[in-house]
């Protein structure tokens, strides 16, 4: 099966639409219209139901996605592992979402990479589901999450605890105010939701949200406001004044994992990787939990 017909299929499906799709794969429209085709007539089946602007998958459809993605997937890995430098003997590959790579990630992966010598490391932002998705299909090595996902064919193991602090661009801000004066949600897990759904009660809703600790930090930097940012995020911004950390606002922290498939071949690999993550933050990390 021609690896083209399959990345048209997964582009049509995440774009809900040919010209689109056709744009974002650099091919003529007819040409999305005829790989499609090509991929229902070797398969035997419809893929899309067409209607004017509104393009569904079929049952069969639905079915063939997650194949299709795996071997996407799978081949891109095995063109990186076939075509590793001289000096590279092995590859292990990790991933982080937005959050980890803002909070905890970027902070240690220059010296995770000068640790390794004779590894390729493959580093990649995605979202959990994803990560979860490529663990369990073995096209990922190592994910660093937020939220442990609870499934049986992975190991989930804790690093460290990440303190999560209430920052303001204000002087004046305190304990009564903070929710009320350009106040930015940010999305740090589900752990973190249920803590802020008690200590939001009855305050005026945010006027920002985003899922990303650093979009955050800028804007209350620009525009002013407040934030739960982490502590290793502000640091610099709190010594010079440019940030201010209301004493009254409870702290929180959120708690770093790391997941991996039991039956990882790579396991010398990430044990060695899990160790360098546990200690490329000293002042956050905590001892490993056994």
């Amino acid at each position: 099966m021609d690896i083209d017909l399959l990345k048209t299929f997964v582009e049509v499906v995440r774009t809900r639409h040919f010209g689109k799709a056709a744009e974002n794969l650099y091919i003529t429209q007819s040409a999305v219209s005829f790989r499609i085709r090509q991929l229902e007539q070797g398969l035997g089946v419809n893929l899309f139901i067409r209607q004017r602007n509104n393009i569904q998958l079929t049952a069969p459809g639905e079915r063939l996605l997650p194949h299709a993605q795996m071997i996407i997937t799978g081949m891109q890995r095995a063109k990186v592992d076939v075509a590793l430098a001289d000096n590279m003997h092995k590859q292990i590959s990790l991933a982080g979402t937005p959050n980890i790579w803002d909070a905890f990630l970027q902070f240690g992966i220059t010296n995770i990479v000068s640790a390794m010598p004779g590894v390729s490391l493959v580093a990649e932002v995605k979202a959990q589901q994803e990560s979860t998705r490529l663990l369990l299909e073995r096209t990922l090595d190592l994910a660093i999450l937020f939220d442990p996902p609870k499934v049986d064919e992975l190991v989930v193991e804790r690093i460290c605890e990440l303190p999560i602090i209430p920052v303001s661009g204000y002087d004046t801000a305190t304990n009564e105010n903070f929710f009320d004066n350009q106040y930015v949600y940010v999305d740090w897990g589900t752990t973190f939701s249920l803590w802020h759904a008690r200590q939001f009660t009855g305050k005026t809703p945010p006027y920002f949200r985003t899922s990303t600790g650093r979009i955050a930090l800028d804007l209350i930097l620009q525009c002013g406001g407040s934030a739960f940012i982490p502590q290793v995020l502000v640091e610099g911004h709190l010594e010079k004044g440019e940030l201010f950390h209301v004493k009254g606002v409870e702290n929180t922290s959120r708690d770093v994992f790391i997941a991996y498939h039991r039956d990882n071949e790579q396991k010398e690999l990430i044990e060695t990787l899990v160790n360098l993550l546990s200690q490329m933050t000293p002042s956050l990390s905590l001892k490993q939990d056994k």
